[in-house]
């Protein structure tokens, strides 16, 4: 027996499965209030030996919609399997094999638990910083402050939201319409659960305060379609599920899980398409936007609230993608959307309808009824129009009194908003609060708002497993998605050309000219402090809005992240660094020894590896690209001004800078493979002798390459930079709020 339905209602469903004939197809008895209830035509072939029977029942009680969809396989002995929902394992005797079309997979993206979404006197406010100068001058704390401001002075608000009240319920779609800036994307965030500060009123579902199980069955599309782009449909969908679906569905099941989604919104033809950007040319605007509604269908939602799904859409795309929506919505899911400019296809589609204009309500009710309301209160159209057109204009305070003539008038939203108090929203709120044990109003960010966050398991093991799997997917994730920034073509002609240059330039240089091979050595450590610092001050703000994404949906947690961000770049910078030695250090010509060309590979890998570090760092305290690119340009000058090349008798003030200059410590390890500790070289070009104490080799033997840091005291020093800037990167990416 299993026992379904909303734990929330007062009057629950229950569906009873009593046991039945498989091979003969016979029905159970309909469940209590049962509307529905009869067997499916399969819609794909199951494996060898095996038959498919699916059953498909709905069922309402208590104004709530209920749909069920169950699938079970059963083999030749007539032992039943659950294939998706049951409760029963697997036989002994038999193995979890794929269906062979999976992508004809029965639609599984029935709610199983409906939510009745209410909102009474929703309102937000913001402060407003009037502190400038960006995350720069955040960093060393500094800020300008008008001259006549006051450090006591309590800092400036705006109401965004300003009373909001309405419904949503399962099987229907309620869109919000206003113009930009009216506070659409604000209500459907507090809507979603992701605001917290400055929210007040009350957000109830299924009657109770909204908590963390409504919000694991929450989902949100935002209004920018957030993916990476040179990964296919089917891979995006596929990681999606392996790291939001629950742990102890196999690989398998997820698999199916995405053809299931798929083939409910219609991407079967654009699977292996990458998704592309404006870049990258890859599937088109609806596609995209449907493969982002797809992320949140995954983890089957019962409510879905979408911010502006069809802009940039033409007319047939947002009326196809509206469409899509209706058939989940019919599914039993409750779908929240905002639309910016619906055409008069789309607006028929809509069963409710919520309209704002500077953060106050005009109108909430029923889409077809919103004419004739406007109309009793003295605005009708002048001709026949689009009723999205219409309700726009009035939102704009524009109202057309005839064909000719159009005035615009603030008091027509004066007039709008206060009609809208006087005669509908005395019956909204009613209508909210009737059959509702709706607690006393207060902050909604007290009553337990805060999205899902990551959670481990029970026990210290599966919390390490959990961890593990997370790594080793966001890893495959990763590299599939990098090798192409990686490897591009232009980098890779960057290194090379580079390579052959150094090459030519210092062709096999004569180990005696000092000068030159010094300037050689400086140049490997300029060239591999400063790519790969700048390069990657963009890896984790380029990143910023999927990763808070993805963690704000508690896809992962932030250590597997960071983890499998490290581990898999660094196979992909080490490549081309080597590429560009094997090249450049044997047409130079310098020192002809094998274990002289590793121990120079070592020093410019690891030197890599700590550039890169120190460019994550700066990257993630200041997350934003722009102002990281300049942070790390400026330090890097700084670096390499300060490492021993150009300037021996630094001064006594910047003299700190030469000692955590990266290039520094490179630098003189890579001198002292070539040169030791410069007795040899010495002794060859006769320093120390009588006239040769003044020799412009010898001046070099003895300010660069003798008198310096021991080669372990460089090397330690790498080692600890190598780990600290990682850590900085790692705090500093801890101070995200998602």
């Amino acid at each position: 027996m299993h026992e379904l339905g909303d734990r929330d209602a007062k009057e629950s469903a229950l569906l009873t499965h009593h046991s039945f004939d498989a091979l003969s197809m016979n029905p159970p008895h309909p469940p209590p209030g049962a509307a529905t209830w009869r067997p499916t035509t399969p819609r794909f072939t199951p494996p060898s030996g095996m038959l498919l029977v699916t059953w498909h029942g709905t069922t309402s009680a208590s104004s709530r919609f209920l749909q069920v969809s169950l699938v079970f396989l059963r083999d030749k002995d007539n032992k039943k399997m659950p294939l998706f929902g049951g409760e029963e394992a697997l036989t002994e005797d038999a193995s979890p094999q794929p269906p062979r079309d999976s992508r004809d997979l029965p639609a599984l993206m029935s709610s199983c638990h409906p939510i009745s979404l209410k909102f009474v006197d929703v309102s937000y406010r913001v402060k407003i910083d009037d502190h400038r100068g960006g995350n720069i001058k955040r960093i060393f704390g500094q800020s300008t402050l008008p001259p006549d401001s006051s450090t006591t002075a309590p800092p400036r608000e705006r109401t965004i939201l300003k009373g909001i009240t309405g419904t949503a319920s399962p099987g229907e779609i309620l869109a919000i319409l206003g113009p930009s800036g009216s506070g659409k994307s604000t209500l459907l965030n507090a809507l979603a659960g992701r605001l917290r500060v400055g929210l007040s009123g009350t957000i109830i579902a299924n009657d109770r305060r909204v908590g963390r199980s409504i919000m694991r069955r929450t989902g949100f599309v935002a209004q920018d379609d957030v993916l990476y782009p040179h990964l296919t449909v089917r891979e995006t969908l596929v990681f999606c599920a392996l790291l939001r679906l629950p742990w102890a569905l196999g690989r398998l099941e997820k698999v199916a899980a995405v053809e299931a989604v798929i083939a409910e919104l219609g991407l079967a033809k654009c699977e292996h398409t990458i998704i592309g950007n404006s870049f990258v040319r890859g599937v088109s605007g609806g596609e995209r936007k449907r493969v982002s509604i797809a992320h949140e269908m995954l983890v089957n939602p019962s409510l879905l609230v979408l911010d502006e799904p069809t802009s940039g859409l033409d007319s047939t795309a947002a009326h196809r993608l509206m469409a899509t929506l209706g058939s989940l919505a019919q599914k039993g899911k409750t779908v929240v959307t905002s639309v910016h400019q619906p055409s008069s296809r789309v607006y028929q589609m809509f069963d409710s309808v919520l309209v704002l204009s500077e953060g106050r309500c005009l109108y909430f009710g029923k889409g077809r009824d919103a004419l004739s309301y406007f109309e009793s209160v003295g605005f009708a159209p002048a001709f026949p129009m689009n009723p999205a057109d219409f309700l726009l204009d009035l939102a704009n305070g524009v109202y057309q009194l005839d064909r000719g003539i159009e005035r615009e008038n603030p008091n027509v939203k004066q007039s709008l908003v206060s009609s809208y108090n006087t005669v509908l929203a005395p019956m909204v709120k009613a209508a909210c609060l009737d059959n509702s044990a709706v607690q006393a109003k207060g902050n909604i960010a007290d009553g337990g708002h805060c999205p899902p966050r990551y959670r481990t398991g029970s026990n210290f093991c599966s919390g390490i497993s959990n961890w593990f799997n997370q790594f080793s997917i966001l890893l495959q994730r990763g590299l599939k998605e990098r090798k192409h920034e990686a490897f591009n073509r232009l980098r890779v002609f960057q290194v090379i050309v580079a390579a052959l240059l150094a090459g030519l330039m210092w062709w096999r240089s004569d180990s005696q000219n000092i000068q030159d091979r010094l300037g050689l050595l400086f140049f490997i450590s300029i060239f591999w402090g400063v790519l790969p610092s700048f390069n990657s001050a963009f890896a984790f703000p380029q990143e910023r809005a999927i990763f808070m994404k993805e963690r704000s949906s508690g896809m992962y947690s932030l250590s597997s992240y960071f983890m499998a961000r490290i581990v898999g770049d660094m196979p992909m910078e080490l490549i081309l660094p080597t590429v560009f030695l094997s090249v450049a250090y044997w047409m130079s010509g310098l020192k002809p020894e094998f274990g002289a060309f590793v121990l120079t590979l070592l020093v410019v890998l690891g030197y890599v590896l700590v550039s890169q570090g120190l460019g994550l760092m700066l990257g993630a305290v200041i997350m934003d690209a722009k102002q990281a690119s300049t942070i790390v340009t400026v330090t890097m000058l700084a670096f390499v001004l300060t490492g021993g090349f150009y300037v021996h008798k630094v001064p006594s003030c910047l003299v700190w800078i030469k000692y955590v200059s990266t290039t520094f410590y490179s630098y003189r390890l890579l001198i002292s493979i070539q040169y030791g500790d410069g007795r040899r070289i010495a002794s060859i070009l006769g320093c120390g002798r009588d006239g040769n104490s003044f020799n412009a080799s010898c001046k070099f033997v003895e300010e660069d390459i003798g008198g310096q840091m021991r080669p372990g005291m460089c090397v330690g020093v790498l080692l600890f930079m190598f780990f600290g800037y990682r850590l900085l990167a790692y705090l500093a990416l801890r101070r995200i709020k998602t």
